[in-house]
């Protein structure tokens, strides 16, 4: 039986590589469309629990995999992949300090891809990446020891567009663009994705998919940065930023509402726009737009710090031993996300200006080590007394368990960087 016939009857044998907030719903969709499906990652706690039919990611819960637990299995050992037939890999792709693409992740997926690469696979990359990524590193490691691509394995690049949260759109309603190395490798991609979405969207090549999905996190970060500064502006002029977005996206055309915040989170928009303007430098070309647009975005955290100094000294309190509890440090609303969270940074600042921090986040009871921080928090309970006992509450992320009346009743200053709470009070400053 051919690739494309396994497909085709749901009986190729699905393998996902990491088994995060994007594999697992990827995960979930493939079992949802009949196909066996293994999910692979190297955390052996994560990968236990998945086992005992637990979750670990608030908005999927287990209840989506364990009815096809006869069809679902995961495990940290690689060399499983030799029964896979389609192997997709969401893995991370961070920047390093310096700022580079840092794709030592994807790479250590290709060698172990690689050495299963004992019959006709089809390998799907799903991990954000500059332009060139699939085809000048990750071919050569699977065209190691004579394979070659279109004839014993296909490759292709599909951008993952997950927005954890969102419950208007999942992986099934948002349409998947496919490029292929070849049009071989294009044509068996289009047919994996086909079966678990209702629409895909071919294109000419594996560098224009990468590149889609750069526009699409580099258009939203440049749009952020545009109305984060023109916060920062109208503050000083005494006029509210977010009257002024709802008044103007009364217009039925040619204008697209974003709104400004504490500095931008998440796996996508904080990280994309610099795999490009890396990339950019080996053509000799700046990318001055992206560039800006970061240097604003990152300096958000800094903002809010000063507006809630200010603040304090306005009321007769230093910064320095204030005690500042931080709403919400989930990188969005309403979920248990926290990378690249804009609240971290802004924790850290305070406390190196000599603030005492807390914080409440309903979804995130303990920050440990992470990544760039090195954190050892528990959420405080959000209580009467814990808001009058704070110099400054500031309002992170607006969670929709938050009750905005009762925090701004009970507290003595309130820095919302989110607007969660409209209008004007004494003891209320926008950030």
């Amino acid at each position: 039986m051919t690739l494309k016939e396994k497909i085709k009857s749901r009986k190729a044998r699905i393998g996902v590589i990491g088994m995060g907030y994007v594999g697992l719903p990827l995960a979930v969709n493939f079992l949802r469309a009949g196909f066996p499906v293994t999910g692979f990652d190297t955390d052996a706690e994560k990968v236990a629990r998945l086992c005992e039919g637990k979750t670990y990611i608030k908005h999927i819960p287990a209840t989506l995999w364990t009815p096809y637990a006869g069809k679902f299995s995961a495990t940290v050992d690689m060399k499983r992949l030799r029964e896979i037939d389609a192997v997709v890999i969401c893995v991370p792709t961070p920047l390093t300090a310096n700022r580079e693409p840092d794709i030592s992740y994807v790479e250590r997926a290709g060698r172990y891809i690689a050495d299963s690469l004992d019959s006709v696979k089809l390998v799907s990359l799903e991990s954000t990446t500059y332009p060139g990524t699939t085809d000048e590193v990750l071919r050569p490691i699977l065209e190691a020891g004579g394979r070659r691509v279109g004839r014993n394995f296909y490759l292709v690049y599909s951008p993952e567009r997950e927005d954890p949260g969102n419950d208007a759109f999942s992986v099934r309603n948002i349409p998947k663009v496919v490029g292929g190395v070849t049009p071989a490798c294009r044509e068996h991609g289009l047919r994996l994705y086909s079966a678990i979405v209702e629409r895909t969207v071919p294109v000419s090549s594996t560098r224009v998919a990468e590149a889609t999905k750069l526009l699409e996190n580099i258009y939203r970060s440049v749009n952020i940065a545009l109305v984060n500064e023109m916060k920062m502006l109208f503050d000083r002029m005494g006029i509210n930023v977010w009257e002024v977005i709802e008044a103007s996206r009364t217009k039925p055309f040619g204008f697209q509402a974003f709104y400004p915040g504490p500095g931008l989170g998440g796996h996508c928009i904080p990280i994309d726009p610099f795999y490009l303007t890396w990339k950019a430098r080996q053509y000799d070309f700046v990318t001055r737009f992206i560039e800006l647009a970061g240097e604003i975005n990152t300096g958000m955290p800094y903002y809010v710090i000063e507006r809630t100094c200010e603040e304090l000294n306005r009321r007769g309190r230093s910064l320095h031993k204030a005690r500042v509890l931080i709403l919400g440090v989930a990188y969005k609303k309403d979920v248990d996300d926290m990378r690249e969270s804009p609240a971290l940074k802004i924790i850290r600042l305070f406390q190196e200006r000599g603030a005492r921090v807390s914080y409440n986040d309903p979804y995130i009871p303990r920050i440990s080590n992470l990544r760039h921080y090195d954190f050892n928090l528990r959420s405080r309970s959000l209580t009467p007394r814990t808001l009058r006992e704070s110099d400054a509450v500031v309002i992170v992320t607006n969670h929709s368990r938050y009750d905005y009346h009762d925090i701004l009743r009970h507290s003595r200053l309130v820095v919302d960087t989110r607007n969660a709470i409209p209008g004007r009070a004494p003891n209320l400053v926008k950030a």
